[in-house]
């Protein structure tokens, strides 16, 4: 790790000592993050599940968030990318660019809510880098999780016949964010507290490797996302919308709309959701229901179809698309 020194606080190598060393939990492949590389933690036979994403201030949350919202929300969405792949997350290697008005309790704060969070689940910090930037706060974390050998659930897995499913509530993401950000009414705090902190659905690990042939969570929108997985499966989706799961603050929300398909296809296309989105032969269905999980539609040959009542509507992307 490497950066310059700042007046705030302790210089950056006392930063690492403060702030990140405890991270390591004792790793002894972390080195105490006085190496510029890491071993990896013995896996035995299993898997090793590699994921990376970053987030950016202003972009992937707004401007002044808590530092303790984004250490939480950076750790979530990414051990959501392992819990769709059936994952167990172990490790994790980090960049971080502080950015102007950073100052070092926001830093301590940042630090002492990320080290809650992996130790909750079970991680440690095995090393990567420290800088800081004239530009907006910037982490990017490389997370490692183990599987089974053969166990990882790709993308590219589904077959026409396919269930289409999906784990838990859609739209939560988009409602979130507008409540973060005053937009709409959020008196409980439910949905700002969905987008702030997710959670992974990394109790569903165990079901999803006996029963889905594809998965992916739903960062960019459900129908994005289910549409990711058809195209790497070399097949298409046919989604209806009014099977959507919905949580109550959505169904309240959907209901005072104009138009309830544009509502429900505003939903299915926000994003910021990470529930799993997954294929499965029908013949799990009544497993998959169990755990929680949702059928709304199916795989199949031919064009890609989003249907409200039977009326195809226009989706566009379908979702966020990065630029």
């Amino acid at each position: 790790m490497s950066g310059p020194e700042t007046p705030e606080g302790p210089d950056e190598f006392g930063q690492i000592a403060e702030f990140f060393r405890p991270l390591t939990r004792g790793e002894p492949g972390a080195f105490d993050l006085l190496d510029d590389a890491a071993v990896l933690p013995d896996s035995g036979a299993d898997q090793v599940v590699v994921t990376q994403d970053a987030l950016v201030e202003g972009v992937h949350f707004p401007p002044g968030e808590a530092p303790e919202d984004i250490a939480a929300r950076f750790l979530r969405v990414n051990l959501s990318d392992l819990a769709a792949k059936g994952a167990e997350p172990f490790a994790w290697l980090q960049t971080l660019a502080w950015g102007p008005g950073w100052s070092v309790d926001r830093r301590r704060a940042f630090a002492r809510e990320l080290a809650r969070e992996a130790e909750a689940f079970g991680l440690v910090l095995l090393g990567g880098d420290t800088v800081s930037t004239p530009g907006p706060l910037m982490v990017s974390g490389t997370f490692f999780g183990r599987c089974p050998p053969g166990g990882m659930i790709p993308r590219s897995g589904a077959a026409p016949g396919d269930l289409l499913l999906v784990s838990g509530p859609v739209g939560d993401g988009l409602l979130g964010l507008q409540a973060v950000t005053g937009a709409i009414a959020d008196p409980k705090g439910r949905l700002a507290r969905k987008f702030r902190r997710p959670e992974p659905r990394l109790d569903l690990r165990e079901v999803l490797r006996r029963c889905a042939s594809a998965a992916a969570d739903i960062s960019d929108g459900l129908v994005a996302d289910a549409g990711q997985l058809a195209r790497a499966s070399g097949c298409s989706i046919r989604l209806e919308l009014e099977r959507l799961p919905l949580s109550p603050e959505a169904q309240d929300w959907a209901a005072r709309q104009a138009s309830p398909e544009a509502a429900l296809l505003a939903l299915a296309t926000g994003g910021d959701d990470y529930e799993v989105v997954l294929a499965a032969r029908p013949d799990h269905r009544a497993e998959l229901e169990e755990a929680g999980c949702t059928v709304v539609g199916v795989f199949h040959v031919g064009a890609a179809e989003v249907l409200h009542e039977g009326r195809p509507l226009d989706a566009g992307a379908g979702g966020w698309r990065h630029g």
